[in-house]
């Protein structure tokens, strides 16, 4: 049997419902736990990265068992030196997460049992619903999303389903939120070349985001290969410009979130726990699977997350892609990895 080299030890967690941690952006070492069946969401997003048709719903039940969340995270918290490592847990979906009714008891029962701070990534959707933001009061940073606030950008970025709520009712639910929270708020922007860009698109964010008072702002644009590919990126420049526009009446934090450093940029070297290991060649195209059904990824954000050494890292996945498992595209000046139709079906 074909090995390969950890760089530290058993450090990446794939079960049904947890992945991970993955290195983000702006969370650090993420350990994602996902609540909901695939692309189970009330919008269609054009950016989504999640190569399939979505499963439009606006119904909130138990999508999935939350006692198998549970046991599932039960299962990580018992590995003290696993957890020892995860800077944050975050409750995310293959969709909205917001849809899953176990989703209180699931932030409480980590709140519970660990220190870790929780994050919440939703599209914001939900938050004019008083059960949801009662749902979502223990979490530590939640992270909704409002990528248009003209009616008309919304229905073509967001693509909403015919159940979900307007516009306005959505923005006052943020609001609503943000004035009862009393942890920290984040609000996402992505931003569409020629779909949610215009200036009165950016306009009528201003005065949205004056209302919300978030802790911080993170402008975002379509960084990984789309579902759609007519979703096109903006310009590190227009991102700029955008940022000094929403400081003409917002006093906070302003990230630009595409072209942040991302995996390959990390330090790993105090992760280093066992150069020994091994892990079977099985087992790591069986998390590389994993990995990119639920987002495309480079060779780089791979081999950062599965602790691998870079040059089986490549090796790997110019096998996989050869037969016919993955799919390679170019976005941007990057090669990215996705998951081939017969792995997701």
């Amino acid at each position: 049997m074909q090995l390969f080299r950890y760089r530290s030890a058993d450090l990446t967690f794939y079960m049904k419902h947890l992945f991970g941690p993955v290195f983000s952006r702006r969370l650090g070492l993420s350990q994602g736990i996902d609540l909901l069946p695939p692309k189970t969401c009330n919008y269609n997003c054009i950016y989504c990265e999640i190569n399939r048709a979505p499963q439009l719903s606006c119904e909130r039940r138990e999508h999935v068992p939350t006692s198998e969340i549970i046991a599932e995270i039960d299962t990580l918290l018992a590995n003290k030196e696993r957890v020892r490592k995860i800077d944050v847990f975050t409750i995310t979906a293959s969709g909205e997460p917001t849809l899953h009714t176990g989703l209180g008891r699931v932030i409480n029962h980590i709140k519970e049992k660990t220190d870790k701070p929780v994050a919440i990534l939703t599209n914001g959707s939900q938050l004019y619903l008083e059960e949801v933001r009662r749902d979502l009061q223990a979490a530590d940073i939640v992270i909704p999303s409002l990528d248009a606030a003209r009616a008309e950008s919304f229905r073509k970025v967001n693509r909403p389903a015919k159940c979900s709520s307007d516009l306005e009712t959505i923005i006052a639910g943020i609001v609503q939120f943000s004035n009862e929270f009393s942890g920290d708020l984040w609000l996402e922007i992505l931003l569409v070349e020629n779909i949610n860009d215009a200036d009165e698109d950016i306009e009528a964010l201003k005065k949205a985001i004056a209302e919300i008072k978030p802790k911080r702002v993170q402008l975002n644009t379509v960084a990984r290969p789309p579902f759609e590919t007519f979703a096109k990126p903006l310009t590190r420049r227009r991102l700029e410009e955008v940022r000094a526009a929403i400081a003409e009446v917002y006093t906070g934090p302003v990230d630009i979130l595409a072209g942040s450093k991302e995996a390959e940029d990390i330090d790993l070297s105090k992760e280093k726990v066992d150069t020994s290991e091994k892990i079977s060649l099985e087992r790591v195209e069986s998390e590389i699977i994993e990995m990119v059904l639920r987002r495309p990824c480079t060779a780089a954000e791979i081999a950062g997350t599965l602790n691998l050494e870079a040059e089986d890292a490549l090796e790997i996945l110019v096998d996989m892609e050869s037969r016919g498992d993955l799919l390679a595209k170019i976005h941007g000046d990057k090669m990215y990895f996705r998951a081939a139709k017969e792995h997701i079906d």
